[in-house]
């Protein structure tokens, strides 16, 4: 027999479930913004998300009333999808710079370096979201450098710090030209990159390996 709620007791309110098309509009326009992103930057005018997401434009500002609302959804999602393809690396991969190497090539096609400006002054990097999902990513592409190394396959001398400035700088385009017309270089110069990382190194790196805490100095 169910036991009765306290005399007085206020009833706990059930939280209605999302629908499950309601889950998958705010999913298609999360995906849409990212690439938009992407191709055009963050300003893309709203109707042209909510076109490419192929929702009214009713859906979207419903799902995210303000902007830095989507950029921040967009920003959760990359970080989260970086960290699956980390993890996936990791658990597939025998040798551990091939782990390294296919994660780093599955980073270049998130595009991280082109949507970098979306983290601009006024987003916040501290919001207790980002920091959960940033602490995952990090802690996974840890593993993978500490793993390398470990092995003998990844050169001492380089830090996270490296590898992530890498494929930033090596997947934002260069200036006056799109992120289509960049696409074909990326995976090319970032194999180049990766080749100057693994073990034996070939030359002596100047100054001490980068640190992910030294990158969000920086920034």
């Amino acid at each position: 027999m169910a036991s009765e709620a306290p005399a007085g007791a206020t009833p706990a309110r059930r939280v209605p479930r999302p629908r499950a098309d309601a889950v998958r509009n705010r999913e298609r326009l999360v995906a849409a913004a990212r690439e938009m992103f992407v191709e055009f930057g963050c300003s893309v005018p709203y109707d042209e998300i909510a076109r490419r997401a192929g929702v009214g434009n009713a859906t979207l500002y419903r799902n995210f009333p303000e902007r830095p609302e989507l950029v921040h959804e967009v920003v959760l999602s990359i970080l989260a999808r970086l960290t699956e393809r980390a993890e996936r690396a990791a658990a597939e991969e025998a040798d551990t710079f091939a782990a390294l190497s296919r994660f780093a090539h599955a980073a270049a096609d998130e595009r991280v370096g082109a949507l970098c400006p979306m983290l601009d002054g006024t987003f916040d990097k501290d919001h207790p979201d980002l920091v959960v999902e940033r602490e995952r990513l990090e802690g996974a592409v840890e593993g993978l450098v500490r793993r390398a190394q470990e092995a003998g396959r990844l050169r001492p001398d380089v830090g996270v710090g490296d590898l992530m400035v890498g494929v930033s700088q090596l997947t934002r385009p260069l200036p006056g030209t799109g992120c289509e017309d960049f696409a074909p270089f990326v995976h090319r110069h970032l194999q180049l990159f990766l080749d100057g990382l693994e073990a034996p190194a070939r030359s002596e790196l100047p100054g001490a390996a980068a640190t992910l805490g030294d990158l969000r100095r920086d920034g």
